[in-house]
């Protein structure tokens, strides 16, 4: 090797040692193996739950603004000055996260825990003066990737709070989340949430398209061990797999549960006094049932906590998408509404018998998330027992529904012309399948309202088509109505079904 060919190669080894010396320090290192995370589940739940301690209690006093003066600095993000296309973000503790989170980084099958570092933060001038150990821990972690063709890494994923995680596609805004676990979601007696207590992050090496993060979940009901594979891109996709280990019998389970907002668009827009047409970070819960029937029912935001059960055998995925994707659809300059993605959830295996459940819970502001969906098992998951989940979970546009029949676009809701009866208008997307409307068969269904026949046209606007009937609930405070189109009595188009209420 030539002389200055030695000395930029040295210099660029010392950068790099530099870059790790900024990491946070191990604290320890212990072995880790595939089956770690699951050893350590197995016995967590052999023993009785033990609440975590809390951080110091200036950290948890922290206002809101406070919390806020206190950010990560990215360029001491590990891996940083390497070029490796991952970087690792930490988040601190405090305010809405009281109990920290154990972070560590698994190297050559060996965990090293992350010791608090507050020198890893940027602060304020007007930051408070805050206690540090060094043992606390963190509130959780944010990844990001070097896309092909970018000089910056971008974030794509994040873990924080209880067992909620989020992530986009590389040209979207966060929106929904997701959690490890939902338990007792809408019950009576109330809902538990379950914690992601440590983290692992296994290290990439250069070529890796995707990053493997660990995850050990506790409650006083259960715990479990998750391992996520996540590859970022145009969509950013997880494969999933979640082992449990209930305390007790599991009666009410949500697996795969999504998390978002709704608050209302065309179908409840009378009710908000707002500039913009529709405010929501999803709008539509999709359903690809065993039978292989594609179902969408439009969210809503009603007057009283709402429940619903798709009752199926074998799923082949479901999810809560976000199909208005047009500025215009929101008129929204800041939140971008249209740039938030859909979540979709695809079984790795039979899932058998049990229900997709929707909640949908009342809610007069956009800032809470107030809708619900999961998979719950039809049969309870015992005390003891080891239960093995696994499926894909696609952020962004990417669900793998059915291409040969006509997806719903939006849903229009109010009363008719002469306002004694209430008019239903659904938009379906072009389709090669609605090139021509003349033979297609119309269905609507109603168990509990009168309901009219259906008159379909072209819209002109988007190319699809648009069906339009009535109905009359009478003075029931609910009714329940499907359509569907056919051809030959074929069907060519998803399953509309939408629950009416009485606001």
């Amino acid at each position: 090797m030539k002389r200055r060919a030695f000395l930029l190669s040295s210099a660029a080894l010392l950068l790099a040692q530099s870059a790790r010396a900024d990491m946070p320090r191990f604290l320890s290192s212990e072995p880790f193996t595939p089956d770690t995370v699951r050893a350590l589940a197995r016995k967590l739940a052999a023993a009785p739950f033990q609440v975590r301690p809390e951080v110091p209690a200036a950290w948890r006093d922290l206002t809101y603004d406070q919390y806020r003066m206190i950010w990560f600095n990215t360029s001491k993000a590990l891996w940083e000055g390497t070029d490796l296309p991952f970087r690792l973000d930490l988040f601190h503790p405090g305010l809405y996260f009281p109990r920290a989170v154990e972070v560590d980084v698994v190297r050559a099958d060996t965990a090293n825990r992350l010791a608090f570092d507050y020198a890893l933060f940027d602060k304020t001038d007007s930051a408070p003066d805050l206690p540090v150990d060094e043992t606390m821990g963190y509130s959780g972690l944010r990844l990001r990737h070097r896309y092909a063709g970018e000089a910056n890494h971008r974030e794509f994923a994040v873990f924080q709070g209880a067992s909620y995680f989020r992530a986009i596609g590389a040209a979207q805004n966060y929106g929904l989340s997701a959690r490890g676990l939902a338990l007792r979601t809408g019950d009576a007696e109330g809902e538990e949430f379950p914690d992601f207590t440590q983290l692992w992050v296994e290290e990439p090496v250069m070529g890796d398209e995707a990053i493997t993060v660990h995850a050990l979940l506790d409650s006083p009901s259960v715990t479990g061990a998750f391992r996520f594979v996540i590859r970022p891109g145009m969509a950013c996709e997880m494969e999933v797999e979640a082992t449990l280990y209930p305390r007790v019998d599991l009666d009410h389970v949500g697996i795969a549960p999504l998390t978002s907002m709704f608050l209302y668009d065309e179908t409840n827009r009378p009710r908000f006094d707002d500039f913009r047409p529709a405010i929501h970070d999803s709008d539509g819960l999709l359903i690809w049932n065993g039978r292989g029937e594609m179902l969408w029912r439009p969210l809503a935001n009603p007057v009283g906590l709402q429940v619903s059960s798709f009752v199926d055998d074998t799923p082949r995925g479901f999810g809560l998408m976000q199909r208005a994707d047009k500025l215009s659809d929101f008129a929204d300059l800041e939140a971008h509404y249209h740039k938030r993605p859909s979540l979709w959830i695809e079984p790795g295996e039979d899932w058998g018998q049990g229900v997709v459940r929707l909640v949908e819970i009342p809610s007069d502001k956009e800032i809470y998330d107030n809708i619900v969906a999961y998979w719950r098992p039809r049969d309870p998951l015992l005390a003891g027992s080891e239960a093995r989940f696994t499926y894909r979970m696609t952020w962004g546009d990417g669900a793998a529904t059915r291409r040969d029949v006509a997806a719903v676009g939006n849903t229009h809701m109010g009363r008719n012309f002469n306002r004694d009866r209430w008019l239903a208008a659904i938009d379906f997307e072009p389709h090669p399948a609605l090139a021509d409307l003349d033979d297609v068969t119309i269905r609507i269904n109603s168990g509990s309202s009168d309901v009219s026949g259906g008159v379909l046209q072209r819209n002109p606007e988007t190319g699809g088509a648009r069906l339009a009937f009535t109905f009359d609930p009478g003075d029931r405070p609910a009714s329940e109505l499907r359509a569907q189109l056919f051809r030959d009595g074929t069907a060519i188009s998803e399953v509309w079904l939408y629950r009416w209420t009485a606001a």
